[in-house]
């Protein structure tokens, strides 16, 4: 059996208050100690503290981030996916009652309805905008009173800015990802495998099984979709485009080359893999580098103007 510290300090990296903390030893596995007990360890718990950079350092410099700020991070990514998805095939964002939380909320700018020309297409979006949406949903539930608000989210010059940085388009022209289902596959791509990316980085940064496991189960979702998206580009003779945006991706996440087009020594290319066939990581400060659309040190930018909310919001330097 574990000991009452080991628990206590389990349980302590996984909420940010007393109420999350309750809620984490029952979701846990730890219903049996009875309420009084629940209590008991809870009071025995400091707060985990919420002063933490995007390059994942932390306050207390023996641990990293609590659970609670990990998982705040993704939702701030999830906010960022499922407006994205829901315009695009709905025409309209999250309802008010997903956006509330800790942090300042903002608003969207940008944002409308495409007009799939072929059904298989606007299938696979409206599956994705779905699944992303019930990531919000999740990720809300599961931390209750600790969940973040959704920050400014700009879906309309962000891309644009993208679309510069990868050459996709020249200074002065702008890209809309929503004027045809092409550049709407190829907007879809700049997301999805960032988030594959972020999801197995922040995995061993969770502490607690029951979070691990469903953080892992949303992984493989994301991995599904950006196996989806890659899949359709390379059908749709894209790879070209998708290699710019594969490209511009590794100039803002650091000196090292890890992400790989949809075509590798001209061969498809579905699944980005190392050499022992696994995905690669990247750390939180890497993919703020990327959402922020720079590779420097920053706490808002690019599809965040505002920044993220949470305690992890600083993105990372480059090597």
């Amino acid at each position: 059996m574990f000991d009452r510290s080991f628990i206590a300090n389990a349980i302590g990296r996984s909420a940010e208050n007393g109420t999350d903390r309750r809620r984490f030893l029952r979701a846990a596995g730890f219903g049996t100690v009875g309420v009084a007990g629940a209590g008991f360890l809870a009071t025995q718990i400091p707060a985990a503290s919420a002063q933490v950079t995007g390059g994942g350092n932390s306050s207390n410099e023996n641990q990293g981030p609590s659970d609670a700020a990990v998982l705040n991070f993704a939702l701030n990514l999830e906010y960022l996916e499922a407006e994205f998805y829901l315009y695009a095939v709905t025409g309209e964002g999250l309802p008010d009652n997903l956006t509330t939380g800790k942090g300042t909320r903002g608003g969207v700018t940008g944002g409308s309805a495409v007009r799939f020309d072929t059904r298989a297409v606007r299938q696979y979006a409206r599956e994705i905008a779905e699944d992303e949406l019930a990531h919000v949903k999740f990720l809300r539930s599961a931390l209750g009173e600790s969940k973040v608000s959704r920050p400014a989210i700009d879906i309309r010059d962000s891309f644009t800015a993208a679309a510069i940085a990868a050459g996709l388009i020249k200074q002065g022209e702008t890209f809309d990802p929503y004027e045809n289902e092409n550049n709407f596959l190829l907007a879809a791509y700049i997301f999805e495998d960032v988030g594959v990316t972020a999801y197995k980085g922040a995995a061993p940064l969770i502490s607690n099984k029951t979070f691990l496991e469903a953080a892992a189960g949303i992984l493989a979702v994301e991995a599904y979709h950006a196996a989806n998206i890659r899949t359709t580009l390379f059908a749709r003779d894209l790879a070209a485009p998708a290699l710019s945006i594969s490209d511009a991706r590794d100039s803002l996440d650091g000196s090292t080359d890890l992400d790989q087009g949809i075509v590798r020594n001209g061969r498809a290319n579905i699944v980005p893999a190392d050499e022992n066939g696994l995905a690669f990581s990247r750390s939180a400060g890497q993919v703020l580098n990327i959402v922020y659309l720079t590779p420097n040190k920053a706490t808002s930018g690019g599809f965040f103007p505002q920044g993220v909310n949470g305690a992890i919001k600083e993105s990372a330097a480059s090597a």
